[in-house]
């Protein structure tokens, strides 16, 4: 069997590179990073909210420093590329919610970029909450530039029609089948749907094969569903915001190659592991297509004290 190369990895942008992995301020590397490169900008930034790999800001000098990332991430984005980012809110020090993709529209908007989707990502697992609903979802907000030519495969994400065998029974297609014979369009809600197997994406919590030290996951299911219908074989993926790399880890999965910055020597280490582990084959991680686990009928279930949101 013939053994597989190793990947070329560097830090700053090489067009030989297989993966860049940036240890550093995502804009340092966004300016080795030649204007209309990339096909797909896709990341979930620091929500501002005090973790450990950020400082918290008032919201007006967040946005600030989101809009220069932005900013440069444009210029970089190619005419038929696609920029898709993943948000959820912020909470002030009064525990007002404060939608941040609400507050980053705008900052698109002046960039000349066009929303083609709002997606909205359900998941069942989250933080609790005492004095509101608990929240169970964030956004991903997809933009394009001013242009009809974006590349976007539907027929590489479809889903199986609820149906798949029902026919018109009347009018002109009478008799030939109702709904594409490929499968249907994911739509822009991605649930966890108890009446399918397909595309059940859950968030990165607790005993998740993926889960790393990193506090903030996203899973590579998500991340490959916008690689397959944004981009072709080859094409760079960047994340400004790489964490623990799950964006790299989905584009080597896809054949597709990585480019990212990662500002935190710890977290940039866990990246640059996963991502040789995908390389190799030998990455954990959940597969897109796997069914959802449901409990046998008599099956005991252990309940555990929930976590509660501050």
């Amino acid at each position: 069997m013939k053994k597989k190369k190793k990947p070329i990895i560097e830090q700053l942008f090489s067009p030989n590179a297989d993966v860049v992995l940036f240890k550093g301020d995502a804009r340092d590397l966004l300016k080795s990073v030649p204007n209309d490169s990339i096909q797909l900008i896709v990341t979930s930034p620091p929500y501002n909210v005090g973790k450990e790999y950020e400082q918290v800001k008032n919201i007006k000098e967040y946005l600030e420093e989101q809009r220069e990332v932005i900013e440069l991430c444009v210029d970089r984005l190619k005419p038929t590329g696609s920029l898709c980012w993943q948000v959820g809110n912020y909470v002030s020090t009064n525990s007002e919610i404060i939608p941040l993709d609400v507050l980053l529209y705008q900052v698109f908007k002046d960039n000349g970029l066009l929303l083609r989707n709002r997606i909205v990502w359900h998941f069942e697992h989250g933080l609790h909450s005492q004095r509101r609903f608990s929240g169970r979802y964030e956004t991903i907000l997809w933009f394009t530039k001013d242009t009809n030519d974006y590349y976007f495969d539907l027929d590489s994400v479809r889903v199986p029609q609820k149906y798949p065998g029902k026919r018109s029974f009347r009018g002109p297609n009478a008799g030939k089948y109702s709904g594409h014979p490929d499968g249907k369009n994911p739509t822009d809600f991605w649930a966890h749907e108890f009446t399918s197997t397909i595309w059940d994406i859950p968030n990165v919590k607790a005993n998740h094969v993926e889960k790393t030290d990193h506090p903030c996951q996203f899973p590579i299911g998500m991340i490959q569903r916008l690689i397959r219908a944004f981009t072709k074989k080859g094409d760079w993926v960047l994340d400004p915001f790489m964490g623990s790399g799950t964006t790299s880890c989905a584009a080597i999965l896809e054949k597709r190659r990585p480019i990212g910055a990662e500002i935190l020597p710890r977290y940039h280490r866990i990246a640059l592991k996963r991502t040789r582990d995908a390389w190799n084959g030998t990455l954990k991680f959940r597969p897109y297509d796997k069914p959802i686990y449901q409990p046998k009928p008599g099956s005991k279930l252990t309940l555990r004290e929930p976590e509660l949101e501050n």
